[in-house]
């Protein structure tokens, strides 16, 4: 999600830094000596699974250390710093990874990065889905931004546990049949709720409704705030609203933990056991891993998605021109995003793969996760990958999204009734996309 010049130096450790990108970077370091081992930096956000590829790369090229920074952080956190950082022209790191949402904004500064074309990557567009290598294109198809590391397949994470409390089926095929549709979801939710577990039945409505916003736009326009001519249309888009009115009637239902995605509050109520079902993508999986602890292993399972399947989420590694290491870091991104990479990555955190040959390979097909129950996560998340329908995003995608999120927070947390919360949505989206 290779070639050049290998120097033989003595080998180094990786450096672990998942503090927030709080510093200012030096895009790679500044190794002064031409003969000595230089640095590559790697901005990251959430959980890429990279830690034992880095160690692996490392092994083979003694002459390289890599550098993490911002894992664990969310998008809220590291697209303003690099966005900062590329204005500025220093600061961001050899290797940026860049969210699907916020691919178009950065492709509108072509300039801003390495033109991976120039650098041999078009022998590789067979390895990735056709779709995803074409969202790394500028819109003439004589850039290419990044390569693509995964896609977000959807299921549905469950505690098990706890649908045993409410007297639920907890084996995953017979929670699957229990809500084909998002309304039977909604009723299965409110005999989860009458059963007084002391859980939610979901952790918040705002990571539900994007859900339903990308399955409803997969099946039917293509794209959610913006049309493919980058016009803004969160109030005319029926795929937009049909989501939003589906979020109301699940929070008028009393489903919702209410915590805020992404919050402490959310962190902990994983820890503490308080809602039984998240809207989960396949990167999610390490997410919930990651806030639940060990202490849920074998406690959580993963079910079918109600509705009709759903891409959420998928991100690129890109090169900015800034960096002082262009060619090693391409070789890296490279590394990272060849079937190998993906492949590796999937098993260390779950994202899933971009790449036909990876989606295609045993070790993605036959595998599963021990921490959701021996869940067959190949099975679950790759066999409909490659059906998976893109959904377009626009260049003000990530700030508008914000605005509408908050809307819905803002109906969850009682704050506004769901007309206001509409009309809010569409005001400051346009607000928003205005800027």
């Amino acid at each position: 999600m290779l070639t050049f010049t290998r120097r033989r130096l003595a080998a180094v450790a990786l450096v672990a830094a998942t503090a927030l990108l709080g510093t200012t970077g030096c895009g790679g370091g500044d190794e002064a000596a031409s003969d000595g081992p230089i640095t590559l930096t790697v901005d990251t956000f959430g959980q890429l699974g990279y830690a034992d590829l880095y160690q692996e790369y490392m092994a083979s090229h003694p002459d390289v250390k890599i550098v993490e920074r911002g894992t664990g952080s969310n998008l809220d956190e590291y697209s303003p710093k690099l966005t900062q950082w590329l204005a500025a022209g220093k600061g961001a790191g050899d290797i940026v990874a860049i969210e699907e949402g916020l691919l178009v904004e950065y492709k509108a500064n072509p300039q801003n990065f390495v033109n991976l074309l120039d650098h041999g990557a078009g022998e590789l567009k067979g390895n990735f889905l056709d779709w995803k290598w074409n969202q790394g294109l500028t819109a003439d198809g004589k850039q290419l931004i990044g390569l693509g590391t995964d896609v977000g397949g959807m299921a549905m994470c469950y505690r098990k546990d706890l649908f045993a409390k409410a007297g639920l089926p907890t084996d995953r095929e017979a929670v699957s049949k229990l809500w084909p549709t998002w309304q039977d979801y909604i009723r299965v939710g409110e005999q989860f709720t009458a059963k007084k577990t002391g859980a939610a039945f979901l952790d918040a409505a705002t990571n539900t409704f994007n859900t339903i916003l990308l399955q409803n736009a997969g099946n039917t326009t293509g794209y959610s705030y913006y049309d493919t001519s980058n016009n803004l249309v969160v109030g005319s888009n029926p795929a937009v609203r049909q989501a939003y009115d589906t979020t109301v009637d699940i929070i008028d239902s009393g489903l919702s933990g209410k915590y805020g995605s992404w919050s402490e509050e959310w962190v902990s109520a994983f820890k503490q056991s308080k809602f039984a079902t998240i809207a989960c993508p396949a990167w999610m999986t390490g997410v919930i891993e990651g806030n639940a602890g060990p202490a849920a292993k074998g406690k959580w399972d993963i079910a079918q998605i109600p509705g009709n399947g759903g891409n959420w989420g998928g991100s690129f590694l890109a090169v900015p021109k800034q960096s002082k290491h262009q060619a090693e870091a391409i070789e890296l991104a490279k590394f990272l995003t060849s079937a190998k990479g993906q492949i590796g990555a999937f098993k260390a955190k779950g994202p899933l793969p971009s790449s036909p040959q990876a989606l295609a390979d045993p070790a993605i097909l036959d595998s599963k996760n021990a921490y959701f129950s021996e869940a067959p996560v190949g099975k679950i998340f790759a066999e409909g990958a490659k059906s998976l329908k893109p959904v377009y995003m626009g260049p003000k995608n990530q700030a508008v999204r914000t605005e509408v999120e908050n809307a819905v927070r803002t109906v969850e947390l009682g704050k506004r009734s769901p007309q206001q919360g509409w009309t809010d949505a569409v005001a400051n989206a346009e607000k928003a996309a205005a800027k």
